[in-house]
Order: structure tokens, then sequence, then C-alpha cells
């Protein structure tokens, strides 16, 4: 499996307020995908409180612009495991916090029943904002799996998180906190529920990878599905024991 840094970027866009345009320095116009980047915003010191706050004022991507708030991470510094996610959902959006939508009640139900404390982890997303789309305003919002690009423009805020907590373990929920932290080629079906041992950001790391609690809750047997899930997440805790 071919390893990406996360937030492996050697130029950037020029710091929010040092250009003459808004979104990170560049005009409007001329902003491309290729341009999108969360590193400027990410402040090179501080904990986890002063990455939250600089967080809320990120425009490293277009999606801050149609979401409520930025969603940041919630949980201690020193949590032993962090969860990755993929993006807030709609309660997420909302409220500003991860997981407190019906995927984040059937995640903590899963990982008390397999031994892990919900509230010894930190649970984040890959992407730290709501990506939607809707048939018609004022319409029910539905969920949009972020790009690859868009991900990797939120890189810097997960490898800033794992910089400040550094886990024992991490628990991979679905295919793009996967591609996130491991690359493109990362397929949740061919290592769910396995100890990896991989180098993320220049430190040595074990993840387990799992499904999306969401797909869970999508899946025609959603009772095998959770059976799934807790098993994954019994690979975890023996992992921390």
């Amino acid at each position: 499996m071919r390893l990406r840094r996360v937030g492996a970027t050697s130029h950037g866009p020029p710091a929010p307020g040092t250009g003459p345009y808004p979104y990170g320095g560049y005009p409007r116009s001329m902003a491309t995908e290729d341009d999108y980047t969360a590193q400027p915003f990410v402040p090179d010191r501080g904990g986890l409180p002063a990455l939250r706050a600089a967080a809320a004022e990120c425009r490293g991507c277009p999606l801050h612009r149609d979401a409520t708030q930025t969603v940041f991470g919630a949980g201690k510094a020193s949590a032993r495991v962090m969860l990755v996610g993929e993006q807030p959902g709609d309660q997420e959006d909302r409220q500003g916090k991860p997981f407190v939508g019906p995927a984040g009640h059937l995640l903590d139900r899963a990982l008390a029943e397999a031994g892990l404390d919900p509230a010894d982890a930190y649970v984040t997303n890959a992407v730290k904002h709501f990506k939607f789309t809707r048939a018609e305003p004022r319409k029910r919002r539905i969920h949009k799996a972020p790009t690859l690009r868009e991900t990797a423009a939120c890189g810097p805020w997960l490898a800033a998180e794992l910089d400040r907590v550094e886990p024992e373990l991490i628990v991979v929920l679905g295919a793009t906190a996967g591609k996130a932290l491991l690359g493109s080629s990362f397929r949740v079906t061919r290592v769910r529920g396995t100890v990896l041992e991989e180098e993320i950001h220049g430190r040595p790391q074990r993840l387990v990878p799992t499904v999306h609690p969401s797909a869970v809750l999508r899946a025609d047997d959603r009772e095998a599905a959770y059976r799934g899930l807790l098993s994954d997440l019994e690979v975890a805790a023996r992992a921390l024991a």
C-alpha cells in the first residue's frame, strides 16, 4: 500500500489577509482544485484549543461557503485512540460537534460494547466542513462525498490533530478516512479488522480500519453490518490492551 502523507505540502497560497484577494490570497477566478489547502490557516504552535479556534476561520477550500460552521475534532489530548471519519453530517454541521447524529450514537454503542470508552477517545473527520446537495431550497440536505482533492486540502488539520494527540492507535472509519491517511489505493474491505503499521507524517502508527457507522445504518442487513463493525472495534480494543 503506497503511503501518502496527509499534510505534506511545500508551498501554499499566501496567508489569509496578506494578499489583495479573499480565499487564501487567490482571486476566485484563478483558484483551482490544485490550489486548495488549509495549510496557511494551521497555527504552528498551541494545543487543540488553538487548532480549533483557527479551524473556525479556515477558507482553504470552497466547502466552507455552504456549511454552517467548521466541525473540528473533539476529545482529550491524552486520548489513547483517535477515530477518524469522513466528514460532518447534517446534525454535526448544525451543532458544531463530530459524531452527534445517528451514526455517532451507533458508534458510541459499538465502542462501549467493544470495551473502548467513548470518553477516552478523540473523534474527528478527514474533512471539517459538511458537503451536501439538495434538490430544492429548504429541502433536506443530502450528504455528498468529498473529492480526493478536498480531502487532501483538509489534510493539514488532521496532521495537526495527530501531532497534538499522539494516539496509540488510529481507528479508520471508512474509505475516505483511509485514503486521507494511507493514500488513494486504500480499500477498506481488504484490510478491515486488521492492525496495520504504517508511517504517518514521519511517525510509526498503528491503525485498525473498519467501515463508517453510517454504512451500518444504510445496510440491508443492519444487524450483520453492526456485528462486523463491533468485531473490528474489538480488534482495536485488544490492540490497546
